[in-house]
């Protein structure tokens, strides 16, 4: 008898998963854990209100102070786990360190959890915007990206470690602090955690309804700088080479590129120009973060600036295109597909339906994919209007996306990821 191959085998689950029940058997449905259920439910005051006191804290990329204090709040919960508390000092300056926190047990598995304590707001942000609630929302400055996702990692340990769980190896949470700028301060620290644990689960948020995250855009900024030359604008503006507006040119290539949609992206974030109001600017710049599902992308919008940086409209002006990588794709795999299976057995032991999907955010998961190790995505609280002022998660995720957490990590502490994944 032919046997069917591993990948099919993935595949052929998921098919079923997706035409629904009347696809299948007639199967008992899968059972709650009611303890861990209702221990979730008695945590949840308590996930809630740590949570108003992180987004409380300013925490911007870059705001040592914000992030010291974030990681002060949350390192002595971690320590009174057992866990040993490393703080991580980041690998370039101007960054609060990372913290590291792992549990030893008794069992095989190692399992790691990524979350991020830094958000894109900037210091100053909680005197005007605090968090808050209204009917099933809670919003506030990084509410859901990420410190949603913190929190509930923080609370599903202390459950688990109050129930007694031990089946595991070793259970990791890294906590980083550079995340929104592509985790440039934890890169070594991140491939040295991905190698050593056998699956990585992370909390960045989920969307809505209801999904998990299975793929995700890689991200990078392409920096197009033009020199011109100065003069003043009065006098001789003849005598200038205006940078500015052969960056308008260059951008016209720019347009040319899709803004939104599944596939690739590049969008204008930043624009710089000029230093005086009667100076013809000598100098100019744009930042263009670009989005893409295939490697191969990038590599055709860069030969594409390139070859309009050879091509200026404004005489004796130089173009020169550079290049930011921050996180590559994570793209659809059986290993993050297998996961999701998993995941959304779970799920359905609280009679919800788990839905996957992706997105053009960019995370650690894909740096934990490129090092062979499965990772799953999108664990963290529903939310949405994430980088906008507001910013949200809906608040009848919280708990069952904790509870889903905990139990996703006793499954796989029972059937190790490399050892199920084909």
């Amino acid at each position: 008898m032919m046997r069917a191959h591993p990948r099919n085998r993935t595949v052929l689950a998921l098919a079923l998963l997706a035409a629904g029940a009347s696809a299948l058997p007639a199967l008992a449905a899968p059972r709650k854990d009611e303890g861990l259920w209702k221990a979730a439910e008695a945590a949840r005051p308590e996930q809630l209100k740590l949570l108003e006191t992180l987004v409380n804290i300013d925490s911007g990329t870059g705001d040592v102070e914000g992030g010291t204090r974030v990681l002060d709040v949350l390192a002595p919960r971690l320590e009174a786990l057992g866990a040993r508390i490393e703080r991580v000092p980041a690998e370039i300056p101007g960054l609060p360190d990372n913290l590291v926190a792992t549990l030893k047990g008794k069992g095989k598995a190692k399992i790691l959890m990524i979350g991020h304590i830094d958000t894109v707001f900037e210091p100053g942000t909680t005197a005007k915007w605090r968090y808050s609630v209204s009917g099933d929302r809670a919003t506030g400055p990084g509410v859901g990206d990420e410190k949603g996702g913190v929190v509930q990692a923080v609370v599903a340990l202390e459950i688990l470690t109050a129930r007694g769980f031990r089946n595991f190896d070793t259970l990791t949470l890294l906590l980083e602090s550079s995340e929104e700028r592509g985790s440039p301060g934890t890169r070594a620290l991140i491939d040295r955690l991905v190698k050593s644990h056998e699956v990585e689960l992370n909390l960045e948020p989920g969307d809505a309804p209801d999904k998990i995250t299975v793929w995700r855009k890689g991200s990078s900024t392409f920096n197009i700088d033009v020199k011109g030359r100065p003069a003043h604008a009065g006098v001789a503006p003849q005598d200038g080479r205006n940078a500015a507006t052969e960056l308008v040119h260059q951008l016209a290539t720019v347009d040319t590129l899709p803004k939104s949609g599944d596939g690739l992206t590049a969008n204008l974030t930043i624009i710089q120009a000029g230093s005086r109001y009667n100076i013809i600017p000598e100098n100019a710049r744009a930042q263009v973060n670009v989005r893409i599902r295939d490697k191969a992308d990038l590599e055709r919008v860069q030969s594409l600036l390139e070859e309009s940086a050879r091509n200026t409209k404004v005489p004796d002006t130089r173009v020169t295109v550079s290049r930011e990588n921050s996180f590559p794709p994570l793209p659809d795999n059986p290993h993050t597909d297998a996961l999701a299976v998993r995941a959304k057995g779970i799920y359905a032991e609280l009679g919800r339906e788990l839905g996957t999907g992706g997105n053009g955010g960019a995370s650690e998961s894909a740096l934990a994919h490129e090092a062979g190790t499965p990772a799953l995505d999108g664990l963290g609280p529903v939310g949405g209007s994430f980088h906008t002022d507001k910013e949200w998660i809906d608040l009848t995720t919280v708990t069952p996306r904790t509870y889903l957490l905990m139990r996703l990590i006793q499954d796989l502490a029972a059937r190790p990821a490399k050892r199920f994944i084909p």
